[in-house]
């Protein structure tokens, strides 16, 4: 008798050993359908895979992201499968799950193009109408090996040499297709309804720029095409809102060869950008945060006391200042503990709230740099707060809802992660556990929902990670909060306490927006560069229709930034339709048009980027209405 039980608390008992397709279709018909693999004892297995022994069984659907994953993965031997029938020359590179869909790495002599995704989709197809179940195999070290240089198949050699004696490799046939995999897999190729080659690109093999550049196509799949349809619009939308695209079209920043990754803020970015952290700083005034700005190049020896240089050495930039080692900095943490060491503090001092605009540089590879999305310098709002231990929990508290207030205005809604210790960390376990309970009960108490990201803390302590969720459903991570045990122990931060003894405070590193620099490129893409009016660069834009409405134009002007609003007159000599068109390419919240009507009715004549045409408004009741729309934010 074997007992299995289920997701629900619920217990099956069958008489013999049984697999977990058999399992589903006990639970229902329509589980059976979706099904793409299982979960046994927290273990992702394929469908046919048997059991004999009492255990805990999950049905894994597409629902899940387990099951977006083995589906994804699925299509990517899948494609692998084509390509190689396409061109039997092909060496195999990997191929896993991505977010929102899968790749694979070719090294193949011929140069692939989108104008190749036909042919490959097509074959792709065929091997879908040939129901080709996936087999899963299992073989020793050596005889992956032998059978996968016997094919030529010399990445797949090497990465099963990395692996030591003891780990079980298993690869998958379709057919005569052969791969290096853990698996688990979709039971059949027929399982995959819908999919759709997306691009095609360069990639260094394991990312390394020594090794080969392998051929990268990238795609997409999904159980319904109702579901692909709805991912290649969402994809569509997303080319328009392009920062990068709409960055130049607003003549917000630009990036440039002579300095790779690092980018150059135009006017009007400068305003969005301003805009955005004056507003930071009102926030923080209010939460009781002082502002610092600590150096931006510091000793190598800091960096060593710190942790850095052990654990982040190679993303840091060096220079050498009266034959000594410097380093630009990567994170504004050291420098808030040197600020912190320049007084002596009592328990009464607490909890001391230290807020950086920091600007950091670290090294990223030039075929990852994007935009603004993706850069080797930018400014992170950091803030560093020090406290007594049983402040903790009002303090992180207080952290979360101020990243609300702040996400709130822009219309963000999120996520909520709990990333617990990597395996590249400082500190006992006693501590980390210690750091761990701490913020998990601060989320519990608040009754907000989380999800646990094992192994993916800090070096230093684990975090709090807020997903955000743009306009088009995409997730950022932005707003972090990270525990800190550590940085104090290694700096020697001190207080007196009621006792009169010196103790150890304890730090809270966080950050609202994140890298300011992604944050913009975030906001342009959210809002597709149509801000909201209170960040927009340009607020108001007036167009005399002749010459002779320039003087009233000039004089609404005056009254607009007596109020602070940012306004242009375009009184160039060009047709009114014109203006029109390029103030709405320039997404201008308001259009003002001033003829003799205009100028008569001492008005204006409102047109509206997100409600249209207004018409004639008194120029008082319209500038009152925009100056309280921006003190409003809304």
């Amino acid at each position: 008798m074997v007992k299995v039980t289920l997701k629900d608390g619920s217990v099956k008992e069958f008489e013999d050993e049984v697999s977990i397709y058999e399992i589903a279709k006990s639970i229902s018909s329509r589980l059976v359908k979706e099904a793409i693999a299982g979960k046994v004892d927290g273990k992702l297995v394929d469908l046919d895979k048997t059991i004999s022994h009492d255990c805990t069984v999950d049905i894994i659907t597409f629902d899940s992201e387990e099951g977006k994953e083995v589906f994804r993965h699925s299509a990517a031997h899948i494609m692998a499968q084509a390509v190689t029938e396409l061109y039997p020359d092909v060496k195999l590179g990997i191929g896993p799950s991505i977010k929102d869909g899968f790749y694979y790495d070719f090294d193949l002599g011929a140069k692939l193009s989108p104008e190749d995704f036909g042919k490959i989709e097509d074959k792709m197809q065929e091997i879908i109408k040939r129901d080709i179940k996936f087999e899963r195999n299992i073989l020793s070290k050596q005889e992956a090996i032998e059978m996968f240089k016997n094919k030529g198949e010399d990445y797949k050699v090497e990465l099963i040499s990395d692996l030591s004696e003891d780990d079980e490799i298993s690869y998958y046939k379709q057919q005569d297709f052969i791969d290096l995999c853990a698996g688990p897999h979709i039971p059949s190729s027929k399982r995959l309804k819908a999919f759709k080659l997306l691009s095609v690109a360069g990639a260094y093999w394991r990312g390394d720029e020594k090794n080969p550049m392998l051929q990268r196509i990238y795609g997409t799949a999904f159980p319904k095409k109702k579901l692909l349809d709805e991912h290649l619009y969402k994809l569509e939308e997303a080319k328009k809102r392009d920062h990068r695209k709409l960055g130049k079209q607003l003549d917000l920043f630009s990036v440039n060869d002579e300095a790779p990754g690092m980018p150059f803020y135009h006017a009007k970015g400068m305003v969005l950008r301003n805009e955005v952290l004056n507003y930071w700083r009102e926030k923080h005034n209010e939460y009781g945060y002082n502002e610092i700005q600590t150096p931006i190049m510091m000793n190598q020896r800091l960096w060593e006391q710190s942790g850095h240089w052990e654990n982040y050495r190679e993303n840091m930039y060096f220079s050498e200042v009266d034959e000594e080692n410097f380093a630009i900095k990567p994170m504004n943490c050291p420098g808030a503990m040197l600020i912190y060491q320049n007084k002596h503090y009592s328990y009464r001092d607490f909890p001391i709230r230290m807020a950086e605009l920091g600007l950091v540089h670290r090294r990223e590879l030039s075929g990852t740099l994007h935009g603004l999305m993706r850069v080797r310098s930018f400014t992170q709002d950091d803030a560093h707060i020090f406290m007594l231990p049983d402040q903790i929990e009002d303090e992180i508290s207080s952290i979360i809802q101020l990243i609300d207030d702040i996400y709130s205005v822009f219309g963000f809604k999120y996520k909520l992660e709990l990333s617990t210790k990597p395996e590249k960390a400082i500190g006992s376990d006693e501590i980390w556990d210690k750091a761990i309970d701490a913020l998990k009960s601060v989320l519990i108490n608040k009754k907000l929902d989380f999800e646990v990201n094992e192994g993916d803390g800090a070096f230093y302590g684990p975090k709090i990670d807020f997903h955000l969720e743009d306009s088009l459903g995409r997730s950022w991570q932005c707003g972090t909060i990270q525990l800190d045990f550590m940085l104090p122990e290694r700096f020697k931060l001190t207080y007196v306490g009621e006792d009169g003894e010196k103790h150890r405070p304890v730090v809270v590193h966080r950050v609202v927006l994140g890298a300011v620099d992604r944050f913009l490129g975030l906001l342009i893409e959210h809002y597709a560069g149509a801000f909201p009016l209170w960040i927009a660069p340009e607020q108001v834009r007036l167009m005399p229709i002749s010459d002779k409405h320039n003087n009233y134009c000039r004089a609404i002007k005056k009254q607009l930034e007596v109020h602070g609003v940012r306004v242009k007159l375009d009184d160039r000599n060009e047709k009114v339709g014109y203006k029109i068109r390029e103030g709405q390419l320039n997404k201008i919240p308001f259009m003002l048009i001033v003829g003799d009507k205009e100028v008569e009715q001492n008005g204006v004549n409102v047109r509206s980027r997100d409600k249209g045409e207004l018409g004639l408004v008194d120029k008082n009741d319209f500038i009152h209405k925009v100056t309280e729309e921006i003190k409003s934010k809304k």
